[in-house]
């Protein structure tokens, strides 16, 4: 392929994205448009390759980035040139599933070649282990292809089961897929069957949800039992354990980064900040015991001094002797 003249062809073809539409189209290059996405255009190379027009770089990344995990695969169309906003690839021929079950039941080989789509994916790396079925077509040979899977990596959120792939299939399909499921990996059925009743459960929660309006100023008086910052106690306590927390989750990604293994990571901090307790309870206990010495200090003195005051009023025999009153008790004494 003349990846010069396919580079001067894709300059012809200009690719707009739509919000919830397909993209907009303008072709001034000789390439026959074959279809067009949500994403980009399909256009006619040779018999064997096409190219991928993106409205943008990001799903162009996205997709070539996706294709590359499966290219040891026979599942993915093999990529022969890649720019910023093309991908030239092999055509995928055959029927997709959507137009082969119009006319032609699901049977087990057809699950079963469904399933180990799903397999490659998780084992190539995909994100969202699920697609549609328009976008899987089943070849001469009754193996599969897969084309737009853009969608299946570089996800923060997905659904932890085949939905897109069940939900296409339509009611009547996605019951005889799941018995084929059942028969032949029953631990997978269950655990799909799991999140899909736990999807039912998610749905009726958020009907029983939206109705409700809170009460804000109930709801403002409620929340002040929250609050912490106004009792010093609390507060201190409260911003020592979040000082903990940070210093523990940041000082846990710098081990990590430097190869440790984290459970001996964690360990160790566990250690230290039971120390650093311990020691704070000591200093507790060393700043009570100086002020009780200080204390018995104090007492020792106070008794210093009025033993002192004693001896001062007696300073000798002779003037305890001389005092009027010793006087006194000795003249009545004697009368």
């Amino acid at each position: 392929m003349d990846t010069k003249e396919l580079k001067k062809w894709v300059k012809g073809i200009k690719v707009k994205n739509v919000v919830n539409s397909d993209v907009e189209v303008e072709n001034k290059s000789p390439l026959v448009m074959l279809g067009k996405g949500r994403q980009g255009a399909v256009f006619q190379v040779s018999d064997d390759i096409c190219v991928k027009v993106f409205g943008n770089v990001d799903d162009c990344a996205r997709e070539h980035y996706a294709l590359t995990l499966g290219q040891k695969t026979d599942l993915f169309p093999k990529i022969h040139a890649r720019g910023a906003r093309y991908i030239a690839m092999d055509i995928v021929k055959g029927v997709d599933i959507r137009e082969y079950l119009q006319s032609h039941p699901l049977t087990e080989a057809l699950s079963a070649k469904l399933i180990e789509m799903l397999i490659t994916f998780k084992k190539i790396g995909y994100e969202r282990i699920d697609h549609h079925k328009r976008q899987i077509y089943l070849q001469p040979d009754g193996n599969l292809k897969v084309i737009d899977v853009a969608r299946t990596v570089w996800r923060d959120r997905v659904y932890p089961y085949p939905r897109k792939l069940l939900t296409s299939l339509g009611e009547e399909n996605k019951a005889i897929f799941l018995s084929h499921v059942q028969e032949m990996a029953p631990k997978l059925y269950e655990e799909w069957l799991h999140y899909i009743r736990m999807e039912e459960i998610s749905h009726q929660i958020y009907q029983v949800l939206l109705p409700q309006k809170p009460d804000k100023e109930k709801m403002k008086n409620l929340s002040n039992q929250l609050l912490t910052t106004k009792n010093e106690e609390k507060y201190v306590a409260q911003l020592h354990g979040l000082v903990h927390k940070v210093f523990k989750e940041e000082w846990i990604k710098t081990m990590l980064a430097r190869g440790k293994n984290p459970d001996t990571v964690m360990a160790k901090i566990d250690r230290y900040w039971d120390y650093r307790e311990r020691g704070q309870y000591r200093t507790g206990d060393r700043k009570r015991d100086k002020d009780r010495k200080r204390e018995k200090d104090r007492k020792r003195k106070d008794e210093k001094r009025f033993v002192g005051e004693s001896r001062d009023s007696s300073k000798s025999h002779s003037d305890y002797d001389n005092h009027d009153y010793r006087k006194r008790f000795v003249g009545e004494k004697y009368r």
